[in-house]
């Protein structure tokens, strides 16, 4: 399949250069809808395509997790009226696209502070978590009310209240919203600004940055296979050398 100048069989010739996990910062739709003339509420309902996009392309070049920046513990200091149209989104997002996660067999998890929902969204969210529970293949995380930091706490709060004394970074993971699962090789940021934002500080020690200047509603399926093609070229070495590193692949 062509997709622009990339095509998903130049990403698939190693198997092993496909990121396992795949972290995106969603970023961009507020000024998109400004740069259109538009509300930024148009942006949000905009930026669902292009989630839809990431999600299809993940699926169909076998990424085995997928974590999206759906919503930030900050962002509740929002307008109240994006923070009520944010949440009515989800509502309707979930109950547009559970048929095509149930047919492309994903699994959807939440992490972050989920119960901070409105009934609503929680009950949808539910919903889609019950649904697609004994789903096999990749896993969706969508990091809703989420604090890089607070999830940190929690853990440490957690492992204290359990009484361990001795932990390593292998038990420390396990305390986290996900669990002791692959730390993202890849996380892409949109919109142009040069930061994290509280977003998977953990997780992300050793994760490969992708900052795109678009917008993530302009953000789409081509742009998202040019940000893994980038990411193919990247040599990982984790402290070694460039030497080191092709020694062992001798």
């Amino acid at each position: 399949m062509n997709i622009g100048k990339i095509q998903y069989s130049d990403l698939t010739k190693d198997r092993s250069r496909i990121p396992s996990h795949i972290a995106v910062i969603m970023d961009g739709n507020g000024r998109w809808a400004r740069q259109q003339g538009l509300n930024r509420v148009n942006g949000h309902n905009e930026g669902v395509n292009s989630a839809r996009d990431a999600i299809e392309a993940s699926v169909d070049l076998g990424v085995k997790y997928l974590t999206l920046y759906v919503f930030s513990k900050e962002n509740w200091n929002r307008p109240e009226f994006e923070v009520n149209c944010l949440m009515a989104l989800l509502v309707e997002t979930i109950f547009k696209e559970i048929d095509s996660l149930m047919e492309k067999n994903v699994r959807v998890v939440p992490i972050g502070e989920i119960d901070d929902l409105p009934r609503e969204a929680r009950k949808s969210l539910d919903d889609v978590i019950f649904k697609t529970k004994n789903n096999s293949g990749m896993t969706l995380f969508l990091a809703i009310s989420y604090s890089g930091r607070e999830e940190i706490v929690k853990a440490v709060n957690r492992i204290i209240n359990e009484g361990i004394k001795n932990i390593d970074e292998d038990i420390f993971k396990n305390y986290l919203y996900a669990g002791n699962i692959p730390d993202p090789e890849l996380m892409i940021r949109t919109g142009g600004d040069l930061r994290i934002s509280n977003f998977l500080l953990w997780q992300c020690a050793y994760t490969e940055l992708y900052i795109s200047d678009k917008f993530w509603p302009d953000f789409r399926k081509e742009d998202f296979l040019a940000a893994i093609a980038d990411y193919q070229k990247r040599e990982r070495r984790f402290g070694k050398t460039s030497e080191q590193i092709r020694g062992e692949k001798n």
